[in-house]
Order: C-alpha cells, then structure tokens, then sequence
C-alpha cells in the first residue's frame, strides 16, 4: 500500500504529524489510525466474502482486482487463444526485414541501370515520381483544390 514512500517523505510525515498533535498525542493518534485502518480492512474482506458467497460456485475464480480495466485487458489479451494465434502468426520482424530487403533489391536494381544510362543505352523504367505533373489546361481545371480536400 505505501511501497512508493521514501525515507524523506516518511519524515516528513512524522514531524507534521509531531507539529499538529504534539509529542504526547501522537502515539494515541497513531493508534486510532492503525485500528482504523484494521477495521476498514476487516470490513473490506468481509464484504469481499459476502460477494462471492452470494455469486455462488460458479464465479468462485472470481477476483475484484480483475474489475481494475487495465487488469481486465491484460487478461483477455494474455489468455484470448484467438489472439495468441493472431500475435503469432504476425511476425514484425520478418515483415520489416522483406520490406527492407525488397528496397535493398530495387537500390541495387536501380544502380546498373543508372551505369547503363550513362553508358548510352537507354534504361527503361518506370515514371518519375519525384517530377511534379504539368498542369492541366485552364478549362480542365477543377473549381476546387484537389490537394486541400
């Protein structure tokens, strides 16, 4: 419950909790709250049992922790077969490498034909993409921009 409470926050505590009840009270303080904190425990478990005893035997597995959505997700994510098989058969890696080596590939491909075209015979390949098309004539022109809708 308090995992994430350092030594220095825990000193602080102490010495506000000594500045606003004094020397002499703070133990009596300290034990209303710790038997306060007992209590609500008790009654927490005790509410916990009288849930599951009235869900019956077929929610016995049942764990309020599993209520928390982030737990929830984690779960069916981790125990769903269907997406055991899915997260399997997709494999980021092997896509990212073919995907990487077809590049490569057309890289080298792309190469001999440039010594080709500097060699005088001509290379045939596709359109260039990187020249920007002409612009149509003035009566084919659209009313609108296409590149802003």
């Amino acid at each position: 419950m308090f995992n994430d409470i350092g030594a220095l926050e825990l000193v602080t505590i102490v010495v506000l909790g000594i500045l606003v009840f004094g020397p002499d009270k703070l133990p009596k303080v300290i034990q209303d709250v710790t038997g306060f904190i007992r209590k609500v425990r008790a009654f927490s478990d005790s509410a916990k049992h009288d849930i599951r005893s009235e869900l019956g035997p077929e929610f016995k597995d049942f764990e309020f922790e599993d209520l928390n959505p982030k737990t929830f997700i984690r779960k069916q994510l981790t125990e769903n077969e269907d997406l055991k098989e899915i997260r399997t058969s997709f494999d980021l890696r092997k896509e990212l490498n073919d995907v990487s080596d077809a590049v490569k590939s057309s890289e080298a491909g792309a190469a001999p034909a440039t010594s080709a075209a500097a060699a005088g015979t001509p290379a045939v390949t596709g359109p260039d993409l990187l020249k920007k098309p002409a612009a149509p004539a003035p009566e084919e022109r659209s009313r609108f921009d296409a590149d802003a809708t």
